[in-house]
């Protein structure tokens, strides 16, 4: 593991942050709880232009590492020969929804390495999306790792270590020099060292950063003009669907806005960029990912970006679109709270 990078074990546990509320949930025109959290957005230099809360602390971004580490894979010779599909690369990036076209991914991903699905160490895992996880139970299928959201990930991870002739085996590894590679580039993206070397759901390591240094380098990935940092945000922008899924509000979000880019992840990470360089990331305290979408809807709107030429303002606000049922209808909404809500 490099020098001066924690683990696991080192991460302070409740250390208070200075979170604030940044949604609140109402039903029925009462308010019932609060979603507490952080925001932040930078310009394309990297400087801060809005806060709110804690961004300058670490934190586990979880999934919306992904592109980071695909970008760590593409450096480290994943694709030589630049041979390799815009939306093998994007579902490289991806916490898919396990739709057939991500499984049919995830296989040519695997076969074009020259292995099959029984390399894969994502634990088993029914499809992500209900309408295709139900289809796969019905034609009696059961968990399997391929299925996981995870595999495009994994089967990327296992193809860049038979380009390098690494071991398959421990390519989860934090010593692996897969990892390895993929830490030199995380913390050369963030402009921050690694602090914390976790370990994500999935199994892999997970990178710990700052709320602006997720943004910083997803901006960075947003300003690319070529090299692999251009491929990863042109697979993002051409592919979305691969990103997440056919019926996600990051697709919603991230086709509504001419090239953005954007990963979710889980405990309610979020982080956008847009093609100037502008960038925005969130995470609330609690994890809830119903507060996710409309807190992020709320910071582009509230810092002009639904305004622009080109971006189908009401698109956006619909992926941010979370409404309390009572009865089978709506009876309330998650509802931003603070500057602009």
């Amino acid at each position: 593991m490099n020098e001066g990078v924690g683990s696991v074990e080192d991460m302070p546990v409740g250390e208070p942050t200075q979170v604030e509320v940044i949604a609140e949930v109402v039903r029925s025109g009462v308010v019932e709880g609060h979603h507490y959290g952080s925001t932040v957005a930078i310009d394309p230099d990297g400087r801060v232009v809005d806060a709110r809360g804690d961004v300058t602390s670490q934190i586990l971004p979880r999934s919306c590492n992904k592109p980071l580490q695909a970008l760590g894979m593409l450096r480290a010779g994943l694709d030589p020969n630049a041979e390799l599909p815009g939306e093998l690369v994007a579902l490289a990036c991806a916490s898919h929804s396990g739709e057939p076209f991500h499984i049919d991914g995830v296989r040519k991903l695997l076969a074009g390495a020259g292995l099959t699905e029984e390399a894969l160490q994502t634990p088993p895992d029914y499809p992500l999306d209900d309408a295709a996880r139900d289809a796969w139970i019905r034609t009696g299928g059961t968990k399997e790792s391929v299925l996981m959201n995870c595999s495009g990930k994994h089967a990327a991870m296992l193809a860049t270590c038979v380009a390098n002739g690494w071991s398959t085996e421990d390519y989860r590894d934090p010593g692996h020099p897969l990892q390895q590679a993929i830490i030199e580039t995380f913390a050369e993206m963030t402009g921050e060292p690694v602090e914390h070397v976790a370990v994500d759901g999935c199994g892999a390591p997970l990178l710990s950063t700052s709320l602006t240094g997720l943004a910083r380098a997803f901006s960075r990935l947003a300003q690319a003009a070529d090299g692999p940092e251009h491929r990863v945000a042109a697979a993002i922008r051409a592919h979305p669907s691969y990103v997440s899924g056919s019926t996600r509000d990051e697709l919603t979000l991230l086709t509504a806005i001419p090239g953005a880019i954007g990963k979710a992840g889980a405990e309610s990470c979020y982080v956008v960029a847009l093609p100037d360089g502008r960038a925005f990331a969130l995470k609330t305290d609690d994890g809830a990912a119903r507060a996710r979408p409309p807190v992020m809807v709320a910071l582009l709107e509230r810092l002009g970006v639904t305004a622009e030429e080109g971006v189908d303002a009401e698109a956006v606000r619909r992926s941010g679109a979370q409404p309390l049922l009572g009865g089978g209808r709506p009876v309330g909404e998650i509802r931003t709270v603070g500057p602009g809500a």
